[in-house]
């Protein structure tokens, strides 16, 4: 079994509680205006244009026509990245859950824990559901950092071995959901729901947009009230850094201000949100 891997961080402490190993995986089934990882959405489709810029000639074809990457001597510059018009990445590794199991065993004595990420880690849950049955022996506790577009519902079997989901609510109402990320968001709010009954909900985050004030009210006022003091919820200020130029034009080259992100915070706590916090 094989899964595209685009990258793992030995040391986390931004992918859920305590010290953590982070895997991101290749893939989105989401189109966010405000990606900051966009070459994770989708795979390489072998077109070159990234192999005359590479300056250490990390990058070649192989005799099928797919590129492929020597992580050996990739200098990670960037440029392949900066090149792809395809918002995808030629620096992936297909690996097997040995493999992954074998970078994170090195870790292991220094962290409390995996979480998946991505692009999207739940387009494969075969691999996910085999990699933490492989970690949990290890005394390591297994996250999932989703956007919410899997059906947990409809695979409950993946959450035997997941201490839990880190879910982005990133916006409520089907038209504002429909322009932000691509679709209606109904599935989303659907996990929101599940994942809280499972006892499976690690935290929820909604990203605050600077002048979205009924945009930003809406998701607070939605979510709040739901998860109440049940899990975290991470109230992220708008960061334009990374964005895309053609969706920065859209959303605004501003950060979202701390006065505005706190008082989103102060209103989910009202709420009933006792563990609402700003990030």
């Amino acid at each position: 079994m094989l899964a595209p891997v685009n990258k793992i961080i030995p040391f986390s402490n931004v992918d859920g509680p305590g010290n953590r190993t982070s895997i991101f995986f290749q893939g989105c089934p989401f189109n966010c205006q405000f990606c900051h990882n966009p070459e994770t959405i989708h795979l390489c489709v072998g077109c070159g244009l990234c192999l005359d810029g590479c300056p250490v000639h990390a990058l070649s074809r192989d005799p099928d026509g797919s590129i492929r990457w020597d992580h050996e001597r990739c200098v990670q510059c960037d440029a392949c990245i900066r090149t792809c018009p395809h918002t995808a990445s030629p620096r992936v590794r297909w690996m097997t859950v040995e493999q992954v199991l074998e970078e994170v065993r090195r870790s292991a004595p220094y962290i409390a824990g995996i979480t998946t990420s991505g692009g999207e880690c739940t387009l494969y849950p075969d691999f996910l559901e085999a990699l933490f049955a492989a970690v949990r022996p290890l005394g390591l506790t297994c996250l999932i950092d989703s956007n919410g577009s899997f059906d947990f519902a409809g695979r409950p079997s993946l959450l035997r071995d997941c201490a839990g989901v880190m879910l982005d609510v990133k916006a409520v109402g089907a038209s504002w959901s429909r322009t932000l990320i691509g679709n209606d968001g109904a599935q989303v709010l659907a996990n929101l729901d599940y994942l809280l009954s499972a006892g499976k909900l690690q935290e929820v985050r909604t990203l605050i947009f600077p002048g979205r004030d009924e945009e930003n009210e809406s998701a607070v006022r939605y979510v709040a009230p739901i998860i109440r003091d049940r899990c975290d919820y991470k109230i992220i200020r708008y960061r334009p850094f990374g964005v895309r130029a053609e969706y920065q034009r859209m959303l605004g080259d501003d950060v979202t201000a701390r006065e505005e992100a706190e008082r989103y915070a102060a209103l989910a706590r009202s709420l009933g949100a006792s563990r609402a916090y700003v990030v």
